[in-house]
């Protein structure tokens, strides 16, 4: 592994060390490990895994499953998630320093990002029902393709995050900043319901 660095990670990996390539791992054989920095893990089980305190810098999630998984004090910097099982994680408990996450064709019914800042994140393809994104910053964010029934919105900063292809949301704009948010003709239900306006 490499050493510790002091300063956030800004790039995204698009190759990795052959040594750095994890595949089918299990919560046991990451539980040794502190520190990961650009690796890529493949077809891992980490469902119910304990990566309370461990770090994971510019690292890439493939086709895991992290269902239920311990964040506690966690450290995701620039970290993705391709195609990966994320049921009723808590994001919400990872550290605030330098979170950045993305995720694409991942389900993640139930997980929490409760007062997590997560400008200009991007969701793309995925399911994101019953998701709690209450008190989070979410401004310049992307919802590409996703279904958000049930997601909760409150307290949320939405400022510019677009909900043009998403689907199934509820926000309250009274209760959530949504300035220059992005919605398409479809969408506007889920932001007038409580009016009980009909759009036709």
């Amino acid at each position: 592994m490499k050493p510790r660095r002091s300063t956030p990670a800004v790039r995204k990996p698009l190759v990795f060390a052959p040594e750095n390539v994890f595949e089918r791992w299990t919560a046991a054989e990451i539980a040794s490990q502190q520190e990961m920095e650009q690796c890529r893990f493949v077809a891992c089980d980490f469902s119910g895994a304990n990566l309370t305190d461990k770090r994971f810098i510019d690292c890439v999630f493939e086709r895991c499953n992290l269902s239920l998984a311990t964040l506690a004090g966690a450290g995701l910097q620039n970290v993705t998630f391709r195609e990966c099982k994320l049921s009723g994680v808590q994001f919400s408990a990872c550290r605030d320093m330098w979170f950045e996450v993305e995720f694409a064709h991942c389900q993640l019914p139930y997980a929490s990002f409760h007062g997590k800042r997560m400008r200009g994140a991007r969701f793309a393809n995925c399911v994101l029902t019953e998701v709690d994104f209450s008190y989070a910053d979410l401004a310049d964010a992307v919802f590409a393709e996703c279904n958000l029934a049930g997601a909760i919105f409150e307290q949320t900063q939405l400022t510019a995050t677009d909900f043009t292809t998403a689907s199934g949301f509820l926000i309250d704009p009274d209760t959530n900043v949504v300035k220059r948010a992005r919605f398409s003709l479809e969408g506007l239900p889920g932001l007038l319901s409580k009016h009980e306006i009909i759009v036709a």
